[in-house]
């Protein structure tokens, strides 16, 4: 069965502020099989990150049951759900226990620290910040 690469990023303008989330489903010859943003209104940055790596679970479940990699440029996401940092915040104990959750979707989910310059990455940060330049007040 073939791995997915989903390549996910979300952006606040503000901390909390105006946020918007985006991802992108990626098979291995490169091809985008799943490309989405969607703007959130008022959030954290790091919720809106969690909320990038939920979107594109669902969208995997749809086209795969067998291995993703969730590849994000959010630090503290990544270690979260690698177990390597502890959760603090409530609202993310919430986003986190849902992608625990999804992970059941799928035989095995991987999570990648990738950094921000990552062409995909690029590509959803860019999707992230037309989202909200067009819901700007």
């Amino acid at each position: 069965m073939e791995i997915l690469d989903c390549y996910t990023d979300g952006a606040s303008r503000g901390n909390p502020g105006l946020s918007a989330f985006a991802f992108l489903v990626v098979d291995s010859s490169g091809k985008i099989l799943i490309q989405r943003g969607e703007f959130l209104g008022l959030s954290t940055n790091n919720a809106a990150e969690y909320r990038a790596v939920i979107a594109a679970m669902e969208a995997s479940s749809t086209v795969t049951e067998g291995t993703i990699r969730i590849h994000s440029d959010s630090e503290l996401v990544i270690r979260q759900l690698r177990g390597e940092y502890r959760i603090r915040k409530e609202h993310l104990r919430d986003l986190w226990e849902r992608v625990r959750g999804l992970e059941t979707r799928f035989s095995r989910v991987e999570y990648i620290p990738v950094p921000r310059e990552n062409s995909w990455i690029r590509i959803a940060d860019g999707i992230c910040n037309r989202i909200l330049d067009e819901n700007a007040v």
